[in-house]
């Protein structure tokens, strides 16, 4: 079970910094953050922007992982996304991971006068613009056979016209995936194009009807659908990592180092190969104990 942080990017980087070195220091495999123009749990919060935070990240470190949790089409066009993601690995030197989902109904679904009258796109436009996004990405990202980076594509909803990605990504063929979703056809493309599935451990219904049992037996038939999915894409689901994105249920996983045991253990149980905590802020959201954080961390353990 691999151990990972989330970082929210809602402190200058200047301060920021020291947080992402000791996210190295304690042995963490990954440490992601938010990509967002504004998120709905910190609506009057300052906030900054994920991909320039990465690349100052990588500037301050040199082990641990670095990515997005989750990237969206909220707001980002594959092709620029994937001229940004080509310069993160390089900056990082090979340590890049793109977590990419749908994106969530909230802020982001509509700053940009999105769907009709600006009220968002439909659900069924959202999943269909994430499963052509995560195609064009492959493409713009692997390049063609021949090791060309020039990609030509005309979709339902995007296009691209000879996108001269040069030269192409540090890792090959290129960066890794960490996809989200939870219906059947976003799992197919989990499962055709993810090196990992990302979920959270909020499920589908309001917070007060959550349960900690609840949650559990969603998460294990989230797990048998991603299977199902991989088998149906010809894939062994043995190949797909599992990352579980905590903090939004009932689960009491920073509580305490033990509760962290015990969630991280049920985890495994199920079949997940990552489970990503939030780094402790002091108030708000994520506010935990630092003494959690450094007792769970891999270096301490």
């Amino acid at each position: 079970m691999r151990i990972s942080v989330c970082i929210l990017p809602d402190r200058p980087f200047r301060e920021a910094a020291a947080t992402w070195r000791h996210a190295e220091e304690l042995g963490f495999h990954a440490a992601y953050s938010y990509d967002h123009i504004t998120w709905a749990g910190l609506p009057d919060s300052a906030w900054y922007g994920a991909m320039p935070t990465l690349a100052a990240a990588a500037g301050v470190t040199s082990r641990i992982r670095l990515g997005t949790l989750v990237t969206s089409p909220n707001y980002r066009h594959p092709v620029p996304l994937a001229h940004d993601v080509i310069t993160l690995d390089a900056i990082s030197e090979g340590r890049f991971v793109l977590g990419f989902g749908a994106g969530s109904p909230d802020a982001d679904a509509c700053v940009l006068g999105q769907g009709e009258r600006g009220k968002g796109w439909s659900v069924q436009e959202r999943g269909g613009r994430y499963r052509e996004s995560v195609e064009l990405l492959d493409r713009l990202l692997t390049g063609t056979p021949d090791g060309r980076k020039h990609t030509t594509y005309l979709g339902r909803y995007y296009e691209a016209v000879d996108a001269r990605l040069e030269p192409g990504c540090v890792q090959r063929p290129r960066v890794p995936f960490a996809l989200a979703a939870n219906g059947p056809l976003g799992m197919r493309t989990v499962a055709r194009h993810g090196a990992s599935w990302v979920v959270t451990d909020q499920g589908d219904v309001p917070r007060q009807e959550r349960t900690a049992s609840w949650t559990w037996s969603v998460l294990a038939r989230r797990m048998e659908q991603l299977d199902a999915a991989c088998e149906r894409e010809g894939r062994d689901p043995k190949t797909l990592g599992r990352t579980l994105l905590t903090g939004f249920s009932l689960l009491p996983t920073m509580e305490s180092a033990q509760a962290f045991e015990d969630v991280a253990g049920r985890c495994a149980e199920l079949g997940f190969t990552e489970i990503v905590v939030h780094y402790p802020r002091e108030s708000g959201f994520f506010a935990t104990g630092r003494e959690v954080i450094e007792e769970i961390a891999p270096a301490r353990g």
